[in-house]
């Protein structure tokens, strides 16, 4: 595995907003060195569906987001290592972090097994070691394209 940064789904929908973070998010996800879990383009598939039902996204552009996902970084497949130890982060850190899902703990693996960094402004990351944070402490733009933070809390249901 080579990649040095792991785009998060935060910083995905931040991107595809067009939103300050995303802009933060950009010069990650379009460099080189980026990667996206497949825990990460499930997330985004769903979140996207739900944007086409709400009729904020045509069936269209869907396919191309997720396709320009698989085009601009690198997938990475939940291998047996990689669940083994987001076992054990899910354990640790569900022990401090109120809210923080396997989902994190498959991301964050992702990220550690190959010494790489996440890029995300998801506040269950906030002050973890090995991460990028692209959320201003103010927050995320609001009313910026038709993703908000209250869509990024759901996609992660």
């Amino acid at each position: 595995m080579s990649f040095s940064r792991i785009i998060d789904s935060y910083a995905w929908i931040e991107y595809f907003r067009a939103s300050p973070e995303g802009q933060r998010a950009k010069e990650h996800v379009e460099g080189q060195g980026s990667a996206t879990p497949t825990i990460v383009v499930a997330e985004m598939s769903r979140k996207l569906l739900r944007e086409v039902d709400a009729g904020n996204e045509t069936v269209n552009e869907r396919s191309r987001r997720l396709e320009f996902i698989r085009a601009s970084s690198q997938i990475i497949d939940l291998t047996f290592d990689i669940a083994a130890k987001a076992g054990e982060i899910d354990v640790e850190m569900k022990r401090t972090v109120k809210g923080w899902g396997l989902a994190d703990s498959i991301v964050l693996a992702t990220a550690r097994s190959a010494g790489a960094k996440v890029v995300t402004g998801d506040d269950h990351f906030r002050g973890v070691q090995d991460v990028i944070f692209i959320k201003s402490h103010y927050g995320a733009a609001k009313g910026v394209g038709p993703f908000t933070e209250e869509d990024e809390m759901k996609a992660r249901d």
